[in-house]
């Protein structure tokens, strides 16, 4: 099982008025976490492949003018505990539940260093050729990176309460 463990820092304005961070700032968090792992960063001195957590699944590159963008076309979260603001990051845990034709489905959970999670999600992105807007599959090289980070899908809690 490999999955990516990735620090993301609050801010104290993620917080809502109840003292928690907010549920558009918990998708924010995952944002931060996907693009961290899964996007090709422009180089920085001393990093070459200008992602620092998951060189070999880098693969796609986000920048202007790229070949592939990405798109959202699900999401779906449960919260489990509210989370109210830290100075510590939380870790965002990634993992693939779905490789598909030219959609992936990445799995998250939001946890602190003793362990409680927070939140459980998936997120379903869709590979798109930006010059004629149509999905476009998803290539040896990407699969290959990819395929190892697949498990399990996270299991939603749906209907028990």
């Amino acid at each position: 099982m490999t999955r990516l463990h990735i620090p993301v820092q609050l801010r104290w304005s993620d917080m809502d008025a109840y003292a928690h961070v907010n549920n558009v700032e918990m998708l924010r968090l995952l944002e931060e976490a996907r693009i961290e792992a899964f996007w090709r960063h422009p180089a920085v001195e001393g990093d070459p492949a200008g992602t620092p957590v998951a060189r070999p699944t880098a693969v796609l590159d986000a920048s202007p003018g790229a070949e592939t963008f990405t798109l959202v076309a699900h999401q779906e979260i449960e919260y489990l505990a509210p989370l109210a603001y830290r100075r510590a990051p939380v870790i965002v845990t990634l993992w693939l539940g779905r490789l598909g034709g030219a959609s992936l489905e990445i799995c998250y959970e939001v946890t602190d260093d003793a362990g409680t999670v927070y939140a459980r999600a998936a997120t379903t992105m869709v590979l798109v050729d930006p010059k004629t807007g149509t999905p476009r599959r998803i290539g040896d090289a990407e699969r290959a990176a990819w395929e190892p980070f697949v498990e399990e899908p996270v299991a939603f809690r749906r209907g028990r309460r």
